[in-house]
């Protein structure tokens, strides 16, 4: 069976001090957004789980997709097999990455839930996204909301999400960079540079105003990124292209989670085919995306 998963956006991403256990409380929305990665999922007799990726992206030099246990679709596959209580169940996993790949969009973590779903289907687990949750979780922060989608609310560390009332559609642009970004060198920069971190961050108040009345302007103006003074610091030519977007007349600018995608909110198609042209045109990004949001999450086509 196949499985068809989108990338995240997070329009706000509030980052609290770090915990005793390791991780930060996050305050965060997430939108769901029209890069799909896609999962074709069988049945093995033997009980073994394989992967095999395809992806005709350019990949950001240093990254890579994991393959065999390392993949996060085979320790999806796994824990849901743990879960079920049938360590002879097995399936071939093919994935077709079109997200991004550590782009900050959650590529893997989209995997993860896609795996999620899709083995639930083809071994008759009979799990509801709701038994999905916790195992979701358990795999990574982003995880569980990629099983739902559209617009959600994240808290903890991102893993605790609920639904936000909100209307209309967003055209986005993307910029992807020719070299990825750790994320975990990017939370350690934050602690270095951010000393006085909040212990609980807070969603603003304006972007979920903005969300609610549909308003693409005022969303543009709300989008906020408490990572971005640390990836600008690994990363200081994420400024040039920020800055080409707005230049080129985005509503708003943010660079998406740990980066280093920078994503451009347009008025329109035609707008972000503007920007898109705009972006691409000064050799600034690797590669320009367009694409609209929200959408639902992984999901059995």
């Amino acid at each position: 069976m196949t499985v068809r998963v989108p990338a995240k956006i997070n329009l706000c991403l509030g980052v609290g001090r770090v915990r005793a256990d390791g991780f930060h409380p996050l305050a965060t929305v997430y939108q769901a957004v029209d890069l799909h990665d896609e999962l074709r999922i069988s049945s093995r007799e033997d009980g073994e789980l394989a992967v095999a990726v395809h992806t005709e992206l350019d990949l950001p030099e240093g990254s890579q997709v994991p393959d065999g246990d390392d993949n996060i679709a085979v320790r999806a596959a796994k824990l849901l097999r743990t879960r079920l209580g049938d360590e002879t169940l097995g399936a071939d996993i093919a994935i077709r990455k079109l997200i991004p790949v550590a782009g900050g969009m959650a590529g893997g973590s989209a995997d993860a839930a896609a795996a999620l779903v899709g083995c639930n289907e083809l071994w008759g687990g009979g799990l509801g996204r709701a038994d999905l949750e916790p195992l979701a979780a358990e795999l990574g922060s982003d995880v569980p909301f990629l099983l739902h989608g559209g617009n959600a609310i994240g808290g903890g560390r991102g893993e605790t999400v609920s639904p936000v009332l909100a209307r209309g559609s967003y055209h986005w642009v993307f910029a992807t960079a020719p070299e990825g970004l750790s994320t975990a060198a990017v939370y350690a920069e934050f602690d270095r540079i951010t000393p006085d971190a909040p212990e609980e961050p807070e969603v603003p108040d304006a972007l979920l105003n903005a969300l609610r009345a549909g308003d693409a302007h005022a969303l543009g103006q709300a989008l906020s990124n408490d990572l971005t003074d640390a990836s600008l610091s690994l990363r200081p030519e994420l400024a040039d292209t920020l800055e080409v977007g707005l230049e080129a007349g985005a509503l708003g600018a943010i660079i998406s989670g740990s980066g280093p995608t920078t994503a451009f909110l347009a008025a329109s198609d035609q707008h972000a085919l503007d920007l898109a042209m705009a972006l691409a045109s000064t050799g600034a990004a690797a590669d320009v995306l367009q694409s609209r949001g929200p959408v639902s999450g992984a999901r059995l086509v």
